[in-house]
Parts: structure tokens; C-alpha cells; sequence
């Protein structure tokens, strides 16, 4: 395979302009109550999630992690934010320590994402009219998916660094790999293999030595345990999803008139996994705005989460 997510990046220490989310969380204060618990959905499916609650909450913010992340990668941005909002987020299922059902039972498509998070709210009794939805990478299509059914299933949703469309072109040579037969499987297998490359390397291609960063330990860990499941990684739940990708980019694409809950685009200027083109076609398709942050990667979030709490405030206002 001559290019992925696995390939070697030097680890390099942040600059102050990048520092760690770790940093960044210890930075912000005190939350006032702070959970890590589990929730069913049905009975096949228990995500785990963490809630974090405000004393007295301006709205609430939900935050939909990518490959190969969990809902460890939002604990510094929910810290800050939890002096004004309740913070949710989950682990997709295949990911972290949610259910990874036999595949013949769950799809993982991103349109079984979406229910998967319609469910979510409604089990967590969140209010959609004061909801705020940030989703990255693959998070980011299914909550699209959801909203051309359920335009008022959030106030304001903030997508970037994904694949709204089928645009191979735009797309790193493994993403395009997984979409298909005979090269997903190859992909797959090669995916698990060198899965700890993938989960110490992933976040840092792409960006010069001096913008690399360090994740917090935590998060590294939280990642390495919960590779593999149930018998299922998350680059077995990966693969599936991206089987069923094209279909269901195809059904976006020709609905996008229906897509009528606002939704604002953000993208890394330097993301090489999927390239920033994708990101202007579909702010254009829709009329979104769309915030290109240079000198940032695949991982906004992870890269620069003080930008993220900036973004979730400035949505909510």
C-alpha cells in the first residue's frame, strides 16, 4: 500500500500555537457534573457516551467522533464548555466501548449511523431547538442523512473534514481503496495490521515538524484499548462503512434541496486525507459557510480545540 494512515510521522513536540488538548483542558476550570456511563438504544445496540452538565446550561452541544477516535479525543473542549452548555458525546458503534454487533446484524452504514444518533437523543432527552451538532470525518454524513428527514433535529450543524460527495479525486488512495472490491479487503487486513502505527500516526500527517502534536495520554490509551472488540476493531467497522458509502453519498447528493437545518463547514487547509476541494463543492452546493483554518490537519479538534469552543459559542449565539 503506498499511501494510508499508517504511514511514519516523527512525534514532535507541539508548538504554543498546537498545544496538547490535555493542555487545554486543565486550562479551562471546572466542570460541574461529569459522567462516563452507558446508554441502550435497542437491544442490540449500548453506546457509551459522556455527559457533561452545566449549573445552568445556555443550550447543548453534541460531539460525533471520526476514525480512529472516541469520545475520550472532546474531554478537554467539554470541560470548557460545560460552564454554559450541557456536553454530550458518544462512541459509534465499532468504536470505543459501544456494541460492535456481527456485521449480518448492523450494517454500520452511515445511514445506520444516523439512526443511531436519532436514537441517541431521543433516549437522552436532549432539546432539539437548543442543540448544537459538531461531527467530523465520518460522523459528519450521517448526521446530514438524519437531517433530510429531520430538518429540526438541531438548531445549528457543524460538519467538516469528510465526504459529503463521491469525489475519489479528493480522496487519500486507502479512503478510495475501501469504497470497493478487490481492493477494500487488501485495505482492510493491512488497516489491522498496523493498527498502532495508524492510532500513533494518524493525526500527525500531513503537517510540518513543527505543527505535529502529541494527543493527551489518555486519549492514546482510550484508542489502543478499544481497537478491538467483541471480535470487531474499528478498522473492521470502518471497512463496512465505507462499503455501504457510495450509496448512501449518492442519496445526499441528490437531496441536498431537502436539506434545510443550517449547517456551517469547517475544514483543515493542510487535511490530506480528504482535500479541502470537498469541503468548498459542498458549502457551495448548499450555501454554507465555510471557515478553511490554515496551517490545520484532518483534526481540527485535536489540532486547535480552543477554535472548536470558539465555533460552538459562536453557533450558539
Amino acid at each position: 500500500m503506498s499511501k494510508d494512515k499508517t504511514a511514519n510521522a516523527a512525534s514532535v513536540a507541539a508548538t504554543p500555537s498546537s498545544h496538547t488538548a490535555e493542555a487545554f483542558a486543565f486550562a479551562s476550570g471546572e466542570a460541574a457534573q461529569d459522567a462516563v456511563d452507558f446508554i441502550e438504544i435497542d437491544d442490540l445496540l449500548t453506546l457509551r457516551r459522556k455527559v457533561v452538565r452545566a449549573p445552568a446550561p445556555k443550550g447543548t452541544v453534541l460531539f460525533l467522533h471520526g476514525f480512529p477516535e472516541t469520545l475520550m479525543v472532546w474531554k478537554g473542549i467539554a470541560t470548557t464548555l460545560a460552564h454554559d452548555y450541557d456536553v454530550h458525546a458518544f462512541d459509534w458503534p465499532g468504536y470505543g466501548q459501544s456494541s460492535r454487533p456481527a456485521f449480518v446484524r448492523f450494517s454500520y452504514a452511515p445511514k445506520a449511523y444516523a439512526q443511531v444518533l436519532k436514537a441517541y437523543i431521543e433516549r437522552a432527552g436532549i432539546d432539539r431547538s437548543k442543540l448544537v451538532i459538531y461531527a467530523t470525518d465520518i460522523a459528519a454524513l450521517p448526521v446530514l442523512l438524519l437531517a433530510l428527514d429531520e430538518p429540526t433535529i438541531a438548531r445549528q450543524i457543524i460538519v467538516g473534514d469528510f465526504a459529503p460527495f463521491d469525489r475519489p479525486q479528493y480522496m487519500w488512495e486507502n479512503l478510495q481503496n475501501l469504497k470497493a472490491e478487490p481492493t477494500a479487503s487488501p485495505t482492510r487486513a493491512y488497516m489491522n495490521k498496523t493498527s498502532d502505527e495508524i492510532l500513533q500516526n494518524v493525526h500527525r500527517r500531513g503537517l510540518s515538524p513543527v505543527e505535529q502534536f502529541d494527543l493527551p495520554i489518555e486519549v492514546q490509551q482510550d484508542m489502543f484499548h478499544s481497537w478491538s472488540l467483541d471480535g470487531v476493531t474499528s478498522a473492521d467497522a470502518f471497512a463496512h462503512y465505507y462499503a455501504n458509502f457510495t450509496r448512501d453519498q449518492h442519496h445526499l447528493e441528490a437531496n441536498l434541496d431537502r436539506l434545510k437545518t443550517p449547517v456551517k463547514v469547517i475544514w483543515g487547509e493542510k487535511d490530506i486525507y480528504i482535500a479541502r476541494e470537498m469541503g468548498i463543492e459542498f458549502a457551495g452546493k448548499i450555501g454554507a459557510k465555510l471557515d478553511i483554518l490554515p496551517e490545520i490537519g484532518h483534526f481540527p479538534h485535536l489540532q486547535n480545540p480552543k477554535h472548536t469552543v470558539e465555533e460552538i459559542i459562536a453557533s450558539s449565539r
